[in-house]
């Protein structure tokens, strides 16, 4: 024997869906699950334009030839990403920001000691060593890997580098 269905009148889909919504509270989670399937993010990234920005600024000082340390590359970079000239632009030329800092940092003797006190105070935080810092009046320590001299002539090569790639 077979069973019998009862029958129901047929009811589309749109009436069905509506239904089950007005049984449900609406919040946030609601929302983001009937968005689910309406590509929420369609063509975005996951990754944020001030991270993407680090990593492009990142990638373009690793492949200098120009050694100019881990410290350094660190300092320049966060002096890039946390400037007011990257932030008015939105994080999109990472590469003109950099350019641009890098000359600021040439043009101001102040501006360049006061970064390469940053640079060594983060050589000695990875390295988990007491920094040298200059003095002035007096000469630089031997051991010291970032002179105010030697930071000065790794940005004026990457500025070279930069204007020659045109950045």
């Amino acid at each position: 024997m077979s069973r019998k269905q009862p029958h129901r009148p047929e009811a589309n889909d749109a009436d069905i869906q509506r239904d089950i919504r007005s049984h449900r509270k609406f919040n946030i989670a609601e929302a983001i699950g009937r968005m689910g399937g309406a590509d929420l993010l369609k063509g975005a990234s996951p990754v944020t334009l001030k991270r993407q920005a680090e990593f492009e600024i990142a990638q373009y000082l690793e492949s200098q030839p120009i050694v100019l340390g881990d410290s350094l590359a660190n300092v320049l970079t966060r002096h890039v990403i946390e400037s007011t000239f990257i932030l008015e632009r939105g994080y999109e030329e990472p590469i003109v920001a950099l350019k641009f800092i890098i000359d600021q940092l040439l043009r101001s003797e102040e501006s360049l000691k006061e970064f390469v006190r940053e640079i060594d105070a983060e050589w000695g935080r990875i390295n988990r060593e007491r920094p040298y810092f200059e003095r002035p009046g007096q000469p630089p320590s031997p051991a010291d890997p970032y002179t105010i001299e030697s930071v000065r002539a790794a940005l004026s090569k990457l500025k070279d580098a930069l204007s020659v790639c045109g950045g």
